[in-house]
């Protein structure tokens, strides 16, 4: 089954909290805290696998989960970090978080982390102080990122075949490829684009055969945008048209039409060529190739015939020489920066992982979290709400909120110390708050005291 969009469910592991724990032996009955700090959680991570041609796996697998990191223990053990999840997807996979585009995998074994894991809490022990000997402060993991994510694929191609229904691409690119898509002799016989790849002089050219396209495609109609996706990323445009067409200009202008008002497509570079020009009169091949140039003057057009393997040779070296040329043009190598089109790819392979497996993350610092001048100039603002509630937001805040636990009193003293020392305590009392009001940072609530 081949499946070019799907919607997965992602949830990054949590980090692990941090311990509350004093050193305690024989001879040493006053030894400190020795809490550990929690491990971070796994992130998950999408590879981009040449061996991988459709999404329908997240069609079964619609929520990917990494690994929590562990709690920190006594005797300052670090919690193990969760392990990442490593989900192979085809190479031209985009991946978009509320419509933006995330992540764009087009080589392969090019990897993006596409859901974060939380940071692990600090131990008691990361608290000792010459002020402070006996911390009994300890934070939680921070939770990882969890959200929707749409995927697409767009095929990944040196050449992109475009043309009316039935106009030949199955049958060119089975014989000229290893390819196999099914061929029939009526219009939509392709539904689903098919790969293959021709060597010509020792070089290789991966071709993209797409659905045929009908005039309005590009709004939707017929097989529709939903497979003009595929040609989008191609470095060159093979356009067939089927000698037979009562008028081949007309049937060109239709798919040229359709190109134009689908992003870029109406500038790459194009070829065109007649197919099924095995046994018909050169008189007809000249008066269609003449309806064509009427309506582009400066087409390339050559005649081919698939079933009788004539013109196949010199069309596929124009075609190589034309995607070198865009390869290595100024205008290639700014769409393969933002995504859009392949860059070659190296001879190296990598070491394929099973679909989904986990790999352990590096062992890394958790970063300490400290209230220098940059903190104290973060950005954060107070809103006052309807039910007299008080949201604090801003990311330095929310960040030390997320690693508060409530029910430890000493770790919420932490937060409302920090939040005077950033100058929020002085906003909240300036809009009203009174000891009893309720405070929320990051989905988490408090009350002010009457100390404060």
């Amino acid at each position: 089954m081949f499946v070019d969009v799907a919607k997965v469910s992602l949830k990054a592991g949590k980090g692990g909290d941090g311990a509350v724990s004093f050193r305690r032996e024989i001879y040493i009955p006053k030894g400190g805290p020795d809490g550990g700090d929690g491990g971070k959680g796994g992130d998950i991570v999408f590879r981009a696998d040449r061996d991988t041609d459709t999404l329908v796996d997240f069609r079964f697998t619609p929520i990917l989960t990494a690994e929590d990191g562990r709690n920190g223990s006594g005797t300052r053990s670090a919690g193990r970090s969760g392990k990442d999840l490593v989900v192979e997807v085809p190479i031209g996979t985009v991946v978009r978080r509320d419509g933006e585009v995330i992540a764009d995998l087009t080589t392969d074994g090019q990897t993006a982390v596409i859901a974060k894991g939380g940071s692990g809490g600090f131990g008691n022990a990361h608290f000792k102080s010459s002020t402070r000997q006996a911390p009994i402060i300890a934070e939680v993991g921070e939770p990882g990122e969890e959200f929707e994510a749409e995927l697409e694929l767009k095929s990944m191609a040196d050449v992109g075949l475009v043309g009316l229904p039935n106009a030949g691409k199955s049958t060119f690119l089975s014989v000229v490829s290893n390819a196999k898509p099914e061929i029939a002799d009526y219009p939509f016989t392709t539904i689903t684009p098919n790969l293959g790849v021709a060597t010509i002089d020792k070089h290789d050219l991966l071709i993209a055969d797409i659905p045929g396209l009908i005039e309005g495609a590009s709004e939707g109609k017929g097989l529709g945008y939903d497979f003009l996706r595929h040609v989008d990323r191609t470095a060159v445009l093979l356009h067939l048209v089927d000698v037979y067409n009562d008028d081949a200009g007309k049937a060109y202008q239709t798919i040229r039409k359709e190109l134009e008002k689908y992003e870029e497509l109406g500038t790459r570079p194009e070829i065109v060529a007649l197919t099924k020009c095995e046994g018909v009169d050169s008189e007809i091949i000249e008066m269609q190739m003449a309806s064509i140039l009427s309506v582009n003057p400066n087409a390339r057009i050559f005649t081919i015939s698939s079933a009788a393997h004539q013109g196949l040779t010199e069309l596929l070296r124009e075609l190589y020489a034309e995607v070198s040329k865009s390869h290595s043009s100024e205008e290639f190598r700014s769409l393969a920066r933002r995504g859009l089109a392949r860059e070659p790819r190296g001879d190296g392979s990598e070491r394929r992982s099973p679909r989904g497996v986990g790999l352990d993350n590096p062992e890394l610092e958790i970063p300490t979290i400290t209230l220098g001048k940059d903190a104290l100039k973060t950005a954060w603002k107070v809103e006052k709400t309807d039910d007299d509630k008080f949201v604090v937001t801003g990311e330095k805040i929310e960040k030390f909120a997320r690693r508060t636990d409530l029910n430890n009193y000493a770790s919420v003293n932490r937060l409302r110390d920090i939040m005077k020392k950033m100058g929020i305590r002085g906003e909240l009392t300036t809009l009203g708050a009174k000891p009893d009001s309720i405070i929320s940072i990051a989905g988490k609530e408090f009350t002010l005291v009457e100390d404060w």
